[in-house]
């Protein structure tokens, strides 16, 4: 697991995100007599089941990827706030550079000020003074690490339980081939009597 944490799960066996944990399936032969349907039905749940664990997988993986390009933004703006802090008693302006668009880059000066404008997303952008704004970041940064790690756990929970149902797949697959060799050579063996 991600930083030596493991994901927590509730008695019924889900972890607290609500993501099942996958069934393992020691004795085939007693988990198939408890199921209703033969192995290809057996199979189908596995299947289904394992699709939808697949699909949780793509939506964290993308959920993991926002928030690894989140967390250098709010490190940026932070930067930011402190330089200009740090520049706020100064008369000089200063003269930066700012991602306008993907590699597009604009020159910029900014004259010494005590506010900052910080995007915050659905076409809202709101003036801060630099220590609110600055509160606002940390918060902002300590959100995204947090949820970072649980989506982390949470990938880590998933891949598990992916495996564990593929397994349990082959398992399953295996036996009723092996029940259907037995069944033809009992059928062979009867006819040769």
């Amino acid at each position: 697991m991600a930083g030596g944490e493991t994901t927590k799960t509730s008695e019924k066996g889900d972890n607290l995100r609500g993501i099942p944990e996958a069934q393992f399936v020691e004795d085939v032969e007693e988990f198939m007599s408890k199921e209703s349907g033969g192995a290809e039905e057996v199979i189908r749940r596995l299947d289904e089941q394992l699709s939808k664990y697949r699909f949780m997988e793509s939506h964290l993986t993308a959920t993991r990827t926002k928030l690894k390009h989140q967390v250098p933004d709010i490190k940026s703006c932070l930067q930011i706030i402190e330089e200009m802090k740090a520049r706020q008693d100064s008369t000089e302006d200063l003269e930066t550079r700012f991602l306008l668009s993907d590699q597009v880059y604009v020159k910029a000066t900014i004259p010494p000020s005590n506010k900052v404008c910080l995007w915050l997303g659905a076409n809202v952008m709101l003036e801060y003074d630099l220590d609110a704004a600055e509160v606002l970041l940390n918060k902002n940064l300590n959100n995204a690490n947090t949820k970072l790690s649980q989506v982390i756990s949470d990938l880590d929970f998933l891949r598990t339980q992916c495996t564990t149902t593929e397994v349990t797949i082959a398992r399953v697959y295996n036996w009723d081939v092996r029940r259907r060799r037995a069944e033809a050579a009992k059928t062979t063996q009867q006819r040769k009597n």
